[in-house]
């Protein structure tokens, strides 16, 4: 295991900033992710780190050894590419076996190696197929022992599942992290998908336009985003513009079109004054249709559209001239054209200056 840490590392691709000036450290056995949309720089910090692609300037460090120029079979790291990358030519069992190989293992070491990675990833019984014999679920698995079974200081990850159906996604990802925690080895992942994201990091670090916007425990990004594109990334939102009315410690009284709301600054280093404009970030899932505990926002609405989603049913609710997604029990029952009530409480209501907000949310901000 090591502790990686990256030193205002910057990558250019012609104008575009890939990553820009990025600074934090990557703990001893952690599971770490970059999360983000397409081409926000993630896979681009993690083939810095793998030395697939170098720096144009900064400084990348394993535990307190300089790794900035060094090329990547120097660095000892085992990664998974999100094709998986497999020889169609070989067996499961020399694809496995590659890398030993090439460092001239003893045949024998070999074998002992091979089999008790195949049996970690619970594919024992198949070392003699080829990829193209295997599902999709198999040849990841068949990726991760081949990068599990040179004994790498960190393993790193590109969107790996994004090739699986949902149901196995579910599964791998579990698998992935059984097997992180059991070897306790430094892992990093890449995904754009949050709710992957969220269940198997210790902590993510969210990307956007080559920027690190937030690095922190999944709970702690969702429950205190420290800006509106961290807020409205993780999950869907309904953002609102308004006007700070009141402000008293950290609850703010936002009039939104013919509405008063209530909502929490979620971070100490956003300032609000009274007279600012402000947004306010909604979540889905946070309504109740019933008012069931103190310190609620109630919106008023008639519902325009409904979706069955399975677990739950969304709704958007149109509320003096406003639309408003609000989830509901699927049993709720309701149709279009319906009037009803939600209510949203102030913890969960979420405040933001509107500042930087407007230019690049314009389309998704409600006026």
């Amino acid at each position: 295991m090591v502790n990686v840490r990256l030193e205002k590392v910057t990558k250019r691709f012609g104008e575009v900033i890939a990553a820009d000036r990025i600074t934090l450290t990557i703990k001893h056995g952690e599971f770490f992710t970059f999360l983000g949309p397409s081409g926000c720089g993630k896979t681009t910090t993690l083939r810095i780190i793998a030395g697939l692609e170098y720096p144009d300037e900064g400084k990348l460090y394993f535990d307190d050894k300089d790794v900035t120029d060094e090329p990547p079979y120097k660095r000892n790291t085992g990664m998974v590419f999100q094709n998986y990358a497999l020889w169609p030519h070989m067996t499961v069992f020399d694809n496995i076996a590659y890398g030993l190989k090439i460092r001239k293992i003893p045949k024998e070491e070999i074998r002992r190696k091979v089999l008790e990675v195949l049996d970690l990833v619970k594919l024992r019984g198949l070392e003699n197929r080829y990829p193209t014999q295997l599902s999709g679920g198999q040849q990841q698995r068949v990726a991760l022992a081949r990068a599990l079974v040179i004994e790498p200081a960190v393993l790193l990850l590109d969107e790996p599942l994004s090739n699986l159906d949902a149901k196995l996604r579910i599964e791998m990802r579990e698998e992935i992290k059984r097997i992180q925690k059991k070897l306790g080895i430094t892992t990093i992942y890449v995904t754009h998908d949050q709710e992957e994201a969220m269940v198997i990091s210790d902590r993510i670090a969210v990307m956007n336009r080559g920027k690190i916007m937030q690095v922190d425990e999944p709970k702690e990004l969702y429950r205190r985003p420290k800006n509106l594109f961290v807020a409205s990334f993780l999950g869907r939102c309904t953002i609102l513009k308004g006007i700070v009315k009141e402000i008293e410690e950290n609850l703010v009284t936002l009039t939104v079109g013919n509405m008063v709301l209530k909502g929490i600054i979620p971070s100490r280093d956003i300032k609000l004054r009274e007279g600012d404009k402000a947004v306010i970030v909604l979540r889905p899932q946070d309504f109740e249709i019933e008012e069931t505990r103190k310190n609620v926002n109630r919106i008023e609405g008639v519902v325009e559209w409904i979706s069955f989603v399975g677990p739950y049913s969304e709704l958007r609710v149109k509320s003096n001239g406003l639309k408003i997604l609000v989830n509901v029990d699927p049993d709720f029952q309701v149709k279009i054209g319906d009037k009803i009530a939600a209510y949203i409480s102030y913890d969960r209501t979420i405040v933001f200056p509107l500042g930087e907000a407007e230019a690049a949310y314009k389309e998704e901000i409600k006026v």
